[in-house]
């Protein structure tokens, strides 16, 4: 064999390997988009379903609609940071069980501080993916 023929040869080599290589990672398992529960504010006379300003010690309604897109809802967490806080606390967790996995909907009524500031509410449905999704509302006390 002349040198020509065993660079051929190795040239012919590598192209196949290259394109097994090019082969196998176009082959990977596409995955499915996770897609995390619908979540929604009910709107309407007596829901608040948006930033507003309220009173000190007032009483706000806010009710969520939650809705199974993919997998079954397991929790929906109420949570409020003050003033502009990185850190929120846990104000309401509730596991959810039979039909709520599927369907929930709720009333949340949000009693204000006594003194003036803002308070992020966050409305939090995962499902059993550990998919997320949140719906909050700043309300300015004055």
């Amino acid at each position: 064999m002349n040198s020509i023929q065993f660079f051929n040869q190795r040239v012919r080599a590598f192209l196949i390997a290259a394109v097994l290589v090019i082969s196998v990672a176009s082959c990977k398992k596409e995955e499915d988009a996770h897609v995390p529960p619908d979540v929604q504010f009910k709107t309407g006379a007596g829901y608040t379903s948006g930033d507003a300003t309220v009173a000190a010690g007032d009483s706000v309604l806010v009710g969520i609609i939650a809705t199974k897109t993919e997998d079954e809802m397991k929790t929906f967490n109420v949570s409020y940071a003050y003033d502009g806080a990185t850190t929120t606390t846990t104000a309401y967790n509730l596991p959810l069980s039979g039909s709520q996995e599927e369907s929930f909907t709720t009333d949340y009524t949000i009693v204000t501080r006594n003194e003036a500031g803002t308070e992020k509410w966050s409305f939090t449905i995962t499902d059993r993916d550990g998919n997320i999704t949140t719906k909050s509302i700043t309300l300015t006390v004055q």
